[in-house]
C-alpha cells in the first residue's frame, strides 16, 4: 500500500505527519511510545491536584506566608486525621508549627529538650507519614521532580515504606544513621519544605499583591520561585505595572498610596525608591501647613514612626496627591475619550474661601492651603514638582527588582484565566443593564466579553515590555495602565469614579459615592453568571466565577456565595486596614479532588506568635461542595491535554507499523 494510501486510511493528514516526526523524536520506538501511553493512562486516574485560591492580599506577607505554609488549615486536618487520639494536641499543635517554620522551631527545641535523639526519632518517623499521606496522589515521577537534591534518594526510600517487616530494619537504620551523621536538622528541614510543596498542587492569585500591607515585595519573592502559580492582576497590580512602564499619574498613585498606608518598606527596601527628594520638598513648602488630613492610616503600624516621622508622612503624602491630581489631569487631557474630565477638580477650588463646588454642591475643604496651585493654571507643575515627578519616573523604569517582578507578573498573569470549570478574574466584565456585554474602545476599535479581556491582556504587555522607540501605540498602552487603575470601563475597576480627592478634603459624604458598575448589581443574577461562564467557554453543573476586589462585609451580613453557588466572593479582608469593615481576614477557597471548600480567616497575630506558642490561623469552613465521586486527573483540563497527547502517541504507534515513521532504536 502506498504512503498516501495508508495516511488516508488512517486520517493522517501531512500536517500530521510532520509533528509526529517531531513527536518520534521523543519517543524514538514502539516500546518507548508504548509505555508512555501505559503512563499517561495511569496519570488519568490519579486523584486531581489541589488548587488553592487567594485574593486582595494587599501587602500582608505574614499572614500569606502562613497560609502557603499551613495550606489553609488541610495540614493541620492531615495530621489530625493521621495521629487522631494517639498524639495530645499539644503534640499534635507542635508537629504542625515544625512544619511551617522548621528552622525556627527546631532552634526552640533544641533550647528546651534534654533528649534531642529520641525526639529526632520520634518527629522524622511522624515527618515520614505526613509527607506520604500528601505525596500520595502524585506520580513517583512528580514527587521525584520536588525533592530537594540533596536528600532525594533517601526520602524516595522513606515514602515507599510499606510497614513490611522484611524491611522494618532498613527503614529503622536510615533514620538512625541521619541522625548520627548529625544532619537530622537539615533533613527535617527538607521534609517539611517538602510537605508544604506538595500540600497545594497549585495555587492562583486572584488578584491585588500590592498596597496596603507592608511586604508586597516579600509576598512576590515568594511566589517567583514558588512551584505552580498563577495570578489574575488586580487594579493594584495594574497600578505598581503602569508605573514600572513610566505612566506618571500611576508614580504618583503608587507613592501617594505608600504613604497614606505608611508601607515606605516596600517603596525603599523593596525597590531601592529614594522618597528624599520628595522628603525634601514637602518640608520646604508644606512646612507651615496643618496635614491632619493627610495623616497616613496607620493605627496598626504606630509603633514604627515617632510623631515627627509621622508628621513628615503627613506633609509628603499631601506634596504627592497634588501632584498626582495635577498628572491625572495631563492624563485626561491627552485621552478625552477617557471621558473622564469630572476627575479634574482642582480648577474648581475657591483659593480664597476655602471651598470647591462639585456638581452644584458647595462644600468647605478640610485642607484649604494649596502653594503649588496657580489659579491661572492649576493643573501646571511647578519646577520643583516636576523635578520630583523626572526623579521617580527615573527611579521606578530603572528599578532592577520591580522589573523582575513586574516581569513575572507578565509571564503568570493575565486579566482571567478558565481552569477545572472555574473561571477567574479579580473585579469583574463591563455589562450593560440588561446583562449583556458592553462594548468598550481600544483604539479604533471596541470590543467585549472575552474579547476586550484578549485585548486588555495584549494592551498590558506591550505597555509594561520594555522598548527602544515609544510607538503611538505603546504611549497609549501606558496611558491606559493609569485608567485600568481607576477607569469606569475598566474590568478591574468597574465603578463610576475613584472619589480619592473627595474623600480625602470633603466632610460631606454625599459626594464621596462611587457608584458600581452594572455587572455588581447583576452579580446575584444566576442567568447573568450562566451567560458570563458560556462567554468564556465553561458550562455545565459544577461551574464558577471566583473574584475579590470587593471586601465581603460578613460583620453587615454579606455572603461570599452569589447567584445561588455560581459565583464566590473571595476578598474577606486579607488588608489590616479592611479587617474592621470585614470582621474576618481573608478567604482561601480550597478545591480538592473531593470537591470545593470555602475557608474564612480569623486575624493572624504574628509569625513570632506562632512559632513561640504555636498559634494557628483559626479557618472555618464556609462553603462545602463535595463531589458525588472523588475527581480524577482525567475530569480535569490536565486530563484533556493528556488524552490529546495520548492520540498523537497513538498516531505515532501507526506511523511506526505501518512504516510511515521509521522506529530509532
Amino acid at each position: 500500500m502506498s504512503e498516501q494510501k495508508i495516511m488516508e486510511s488512517y486520517n493522517i493528514s501531512e500536517s500530521d505527519l510532520r509533528h509526529l516526526r517531531l513527536l518520534a523524536k521523543s519517543f524514538p520506538s514502539i516500546a518507548s511510545a508504548s509505555t508512555e501511553i501505559i503512563n499517561l493512562e495511569a496519570i488519568l486516574n490519579l486523584p486531581k491536584g489541589t488548587e488553592h485560591f487567594l485574593s486582595d492580599i494587599h501587602g500582608e506577607y505574614e499572614a500569606f506566608q502562613h497560609v502557603l505554609k499551613n495550606a489553609s488549615g488541610s495540614i493541620k486536618y492531615k495530621v489530625n486525621h493521621i495521629f487522631g487520639a494517639s498524639l495530645r494536641e499539644a503534640e499534635k499543635r507542635n508537629l504542625c508549627t515544625l512544619i511551617y517554620y522548621p528552622k525556627e522551631k527546631l532552634r526552640r527545641i533544641k533550647k528546651e529538650d534534654t533528649n534531642i535523639n529520641e525526639w529526632y526519632m520520634v518527629t522524622l518517623n511522624q515527618l515520614v507519614k505526613v509527607c506520604q499521606n500528601v505525596s500520595s496522589k502524585y506520580t513517583r515521577s512528580k514527587v521525584r521532580k520536588a525533592l530537594p537534591k540533596e536528600f532525594a534518594y533517601i526520602i524516595e526510600e522513606l515514602l515507599h515504606d510499606t510497614h513490611e517487616n522484611n524491611k522494618r530494619g532498613y527503614f529503622n537504620q536510615i533514620i538512625s544513621t541521619i541522625i548520627s551523621t548529625k544532619r537530622a536538622d537539615e533533613f527535617i528541614i527538607a521534609m517539611c519544605n517538602l510537605i508544604q510543596q506538595l500540600a497545594i498542587d497549585s495555587l492562583h492569585i486572584v488578584g491585588d499583591i500590592y498596597d496596603r500591607g507592608q511586604g508586597a515585595h516579600i509576598i512576590l519573592d515568594t511566589l517567583c520561585t514558588y512551584h505552580n502559580v498563577d495570578v489574575q492582576w488586580g487594579n493594584h497590580d495594574l497600578l505598581w505595572m503602569g508605573a514600572f512602564a513610566g505612566n506618571d499619574a500611576c508614580i504618583a498613585t503608587v507613592i501617594r498610596q505608600s504613604l497614606r498606608y505608611a508601607t515606605l518598606e516596600t517603596l525603599e527596601d523593596g525597590y531601592g525608591i529614594n522618597l528624599l527628594p520628595l522628603a525634601t520638598f514637602a518640608m520646604e513648602v508644606y512646612n507651615d501647613d496643618p496635614v491632619e488630613v493627610y495623616a497616613p492610616k496607620m493605627k496598626l503600624v504606630t509603633a514604627h514612626y515617632s510623631q515627627k516621622k509621622q508628621h513628615l508622612i503627613a506633609q509628603m503624602h499631601k506634596a504627592i496627591s497634588i501632584i498626582q491630581w495635577k498628572c491625572e489631569a495631563a492624563l485626561i487631557d491627552r485621552n478625552p475619550e477617557y471621558n473622564m474630565s469630572d476627575r479634574k477638580l482642582l480648577h474648581l477650588i475657591d483659593l480664597e474661601r476655602g471651598t470647591i463646588n462639585i456638581n452644584g454642591i458647595e462644600c468647605e475643604l478640610l485642607d484649604k492651603s494649596y502653594p503649588t496651585i496657580d489659579p491661572s493654571d492649576p493643573y501646571k507643575l511647578t519646577d520643583d514638582e516636576q523635578a520630583i515627578i523626572d526623579h521617580f519616573h527615573s527611579s521606578f523604569i530603572n528599578s532592577e527588582k520591580l522589573k523582575k517582578h513586574v516581569y513575572f507578573l507578565l509571564q503568570k498573569g493575565s486579566f482571567y484565566l478558565a481552569r477545572n470549570n472555574n473561571l477567574m478574574y479579580h473585579a469583574s466584565i463591563p455589562l450593560n443593564e440588561d446583562g449583556t456585554f458592553k462594548k468598550v474602545k481600544i483604539m479604533d476599535e471596541y470590543y467585549s466579553g472575552k474579547g476586550l479581556l484578549d485585548r486588555l491582556d495584549a494592551l498590558v504587555q506591550l505597555a509594561c515590555r520594555k522598548s527602544t522607540e515609544i510607538s503611538d501605540e505603546k504611549q497609549y498602552a501606558i496611558d491606559y495602565m493609569w485608567y485600568l487603575w481607576c477607569g469606569a470601563d475598566s474590568p478591574s475597576f468597574d465603578k463610576a469614579k475613584m472619589a480619592t480627592f473627595e474623600r480625602y478634603l470633603i466632610a460631606n459624604k454625599e459626594v464621596h459615592k462611587e457608584d458600581k458598575g452594572h455587572y455588581y448589581k447583576l452579580q446575584n443574577d444566576e442567568n447573568v453568571c450562566i451567560n458570563i461562564l458560556k462567554e468564556f467557554g465553561i458550562e455545565g453543573e459544577g461551574c464558577h466565577i471566583i473574584n475579590g476586589h470587593v471586601p465581603v462585609k460578613i460583620k453587615k451580613g454579606e455572603n461570599p456565595v452569589r447567584a445561588n453557588g455560581k459565583l464566590l466572593v473571595i476578598d474577606g479582608g486579607f488588608s489590616k486596614a479592611y479587617q474592621p469593615e470585614t470582621g474576618i481576614a481573608g478567604y482561601t477557597l480550597v478545591y480538592s479532588s473531593f470537591g470545593m471548600q470555602l475557608v474564612q480567616h480569623e486575624p493572624f497575630e504574628s509569625t513570632q506568635k506562632a512559632i513561640e506558642e504555636g498559634l494557628d490561623i483559626i479557618s472555618n469552613t464556609v462553603l462545602s461542595e463535595h463531589n458525588t465521586e472523588r475527581m480524577l486527573v482525567k475530569d480535569t483540563d490536565k486530563g484533556k491535554e493528556i488524552r490529546r497527547d495520548i492520540e498523537d502517541l497513538q498516531k505515532l504507534l501507526i506511523a511506526y507499523r505501518t512504516a510511515l515513521v521509521k522506529e530509532n532504536n
